[in-house]
């Protein structure tokens, strides 16, 4: 009720510490952000952050309401579990043929786009799922995705007794991610006072000319996202070298959870195939206006606006140490690099 509150008060907001001056600003709500960046490059860290902040902060200085988080991640790290497993059952990889490798099939980055169409599908219907087989469900989806792709399914062609048994085996993870997502679809009580917060990462091979080809980077992945979610979307870019990328990727990888949002690790040489570089920039130089990326889509363009939050001399590592190690001057970097990015996004 409070960041409501602050939300409603904030269509006239002063605020003399960000522009110098005492005059009013207008603040635009957010309601839809494309958190993207290179991996590891701080976006994980950055929510977690924001999840620190009171609500009235959030709101009167980033535009973000009542958050509602979707992320591709969850989905990648399924598809490799579903993956090794199957090569432990002397079966092929559906989707990677083996830990270090990037995806058999390229079309698996337009599958996870699919898949964050169907979250906020869901979370603007509040429609949770409650299957008897939460492995069986999620199958069904990474299977239906790829369809919208024009692509063959995989998982419905396994054997019965093939199926069955890696069900049987993934039903813990599958479970656990079933169980977030509709956590995150609970919190749709008053979407019109709620950001939905989308993260994922896109990128190209090392030293790749522009434009990147499809399915590559964040043109096609953008072009691929739903009308609801592009006539709402704003993006945040969190800004990187793929150098600092990588370095940051190796830094927090913890080999014991591999499949947590702040301490995994892409595998090095997909880092270099599939994160060498990216296309923001380009299309930022690109755009018809100032602020703005141009996006082709569903038969119209997109006007997106963008921030980015100059991460190139780190400013949120020191999320991942426990909060009461947080050092004020740390905090206060991070704080002000961010009001910065935002600024385009919410001013009117």
């Amino acid at each position: 009720m409070k960041r409501i509150i602050a939300c409603l008060l904030t269509t006239l907001f002063y605020c003399s510490s960000c522009h110098g001056v005492d005059k009013p600003v207008n603040i635009k709500p957010i309601k839809v952000l494309l958190l993207t960046a290179l991996p590891g490059s701080g976006k994980s860290e950055i929510r977690k952050f924001l999840s620190t902040l009171s609500d009235e902060t959030c709101c009167t200085e980033f535009g973000l309401q009542s958050i509602i988080e979707i992320d591709d991640f969850p989905y990648v790290h399924l598809m490799r579990v579903i993956s090794g497993e199957l090569v432990k059952l002397n079966c092929q990889g559906a989707y990677f043929l083996s830990p270090a490798c990037s995806f058999r099939d390229p079309i698996e980055w337009g599958t996870l786009i699919h898949l964050i169409n169907e979250d906020y599908y869901d979370i603007m219907n509040r429609k949770r799922a409650q299957p008897k087989s939460a492995a069986l469900w999620l199958f069904n989806r990474f299977d239906n995705a790829r369809k919208k792709m024009g692509a063959q399914p995989i998982l419905s062609k396994l054997s019965k007794k093939v199926r069955t048994q890696l069900a049987q085996i993934i039903e813990p993870e599958a479970q656990k991610l079933l169980k977030n997502r509709n956590a995150e679809i609970s919190k749709a009580k008053d979407l019109q006072h709620a950001t939905v917060i989308i993260e994922f990462a896109r990128g190209g091979a090392d030293s790749s000319p522009m434009p990147l080809p499809k399915p590559y980077g964040y043109q096609y992945a953008f072009s691929q996202l739903s009308p609801a979610i592009l006539e709402q979307a704003s993006i945040l870019y969190v800004w990187v070298s793929p150098e600092e990328s990588r370095r940051k990727n190796e830094a927090r990888a913890n080999p014991q959870d591999p499949g947590s949002i702040l301490n995994h690790a892409v595998p090095r040489a997909v880092m270099f195939s599939e994160y060498g570089c990216d296309d923001i920039a380009w299309l930022v130089e690109k755009a018809q206006k100032p602020g703005r990326i141009d996006i082709v889509a569903h038969g119209k363009k997109y006007q997106l606006p963008i921030g980015r939050f100059d991460n190139r001399i780190d400013k949120t590592s020191f999320i991942r140490n426990d909060q009461k190690q947080w050092k004020k001057t740390e905090t206060s970097s991070l704080f002000n690099g961010l009001k910065d990015a935002f600024e385009p996004l919410v001013t009117i």
